[in-house]
């Protein structure tokens, strides 16, 4: 027979029931929102890569635009009144 007790523990049963799946359905909420918490994070790296590939773009051709703008004032082309010898180095 059962006691007292165990008739009082089965009958709050259901209600527990529900308070675990309330629970569960909070988590796999959660658990969606991190996944896409996860994706933007992934989308917005890479963005970052794409970036830094532009700035070391961009960094090359400055390097190549300082070296002959150093190559020009070494050669006294920048003083020049005309560019003759510009021209001509370049083939034009």
């Amino acid at each position: 027979m059962a006691t007292k007790e165990a008739i009082a523990q089965i009958a709050a049963l259901p209600e527990r029931v529900a308070v675990v799946e309330t629970k569960v359905d909070n988590i796999e909420e959660k658990l969606d929102d991190i996944k896409i918490d996860v994706k933007e994070m992934h989308d917005c790296l890479d963005n970052t890569r794409k970036i830094s590939d532009l700035e070391k773009i961009k960094n090359k051709y400055t390097m190549y635009a300082m070296v002959g703008l150093a190559f020009a004032a070494g050669a006294g082309w920048i003083n020049a009144i005309n560019f003759p010898h510009v021209l001509k180095f370049f083939g034009l």
